[in-house]
């Protein structure tokens, strides 16, 4: 018995060390990144953009449909979400793939505006604290407009706005839900889902933004069976 505590405290204080080298790592490195550019600017360098959407302009089934689909639990959870990562943690091992990340809307923020995309362990561990710093100074509803207006639709398109005009040649104010769900799945892999590339597999992505959305109970399973049928 005495063994098997020892043996405990050791992995409990190797782990707290693997911790704290982690903190200080991601801790000094987003502090190198903010040295380049404070949070502020690079908020701003979004929002001040020509055809930047403010919360308020989009519509209310496009809100519907990100949170749906990219973190459907984003207003109850802070800048992580400890279930989301190990509902991805165990669906990663089940499927003995990478398929789910468990980042948050705010990470994925903090990746757009503060990192690049290299998918590396660093910039992963940074990223936390982007997100923490982004939930400390903006709200949930700007978090989210900055998401939209910084992702990446394919075909050259950096904010909903071009995406909208670009694929609907509409505002984002006016989009159908078929379009708005279409435009929600586009960002996860633009260079498959994106409806110029493969529209069969857009069409799909959408069918999936739709019924997450009847999932979390945003529409009814008719209204989603008329917007596939609309798109």
């Amino acid at each position: 018995m005495k063994i098997i505590k020892k043996i405990l405290l050791i992995i409990l204080i190797l782990a707290l060390l693997a911790g704290t080298f982690a903190f200080l790592i991601g801790f000094g490195y987003y502090s190198s990144v903010l040295k380049e550019k404070p949070l502020t600017e690079r908020v701003e360098a979004i929002t001040s953009k020509e055809h930047f959407t403010p919360y308020d302009q989009l519509p209310r089934d496009y809100i519907n449909a990100v949170v749906a689909v990219e973190d459907h639990r984003y207003y109850d959870h802070g800048p992580i979400d400890p279930i989301g990562i190990a509902r991805a943690m165990y669906t990663n091992i089940r499927d003995k793939e990478f398929d789910e990340g468990g980042s948050t809307i705010t990470q994925q923020v903090s990746k757009n505006i503060i990192f690049n995309q290299d998918k590396t362990l660093i910039r992963k561990l940074g990223e936390f604290f982007g997100a923490f710093d982004l939930e400390k100074n903006y709200s949930k509803q700007e978090i989210l407009a900055l998401y939209v207006n910084s992702s990446y639709f394919g075909d050259g398109y950096y904010c909903i706005y071009d995406a909208s005009m670009g694929y609907y040649n509409k505002e984002p104010k006016d989009l159908t839900l078929a379009e708005a769900a279409m435009l929600a799945g586009v960002p996860n892999a633009p260079s498959v889902y994106a409806p110029t590339v493969n529209m069969k597999l857009a069409k799909k992505r959408q069918a999936h933004v739709l019924n997450k959305m009847i999932e979390y109970g945003y529409i009814t399973e008719k209204e989603a069976n008329s917007a596939k049928y609309d798109s």
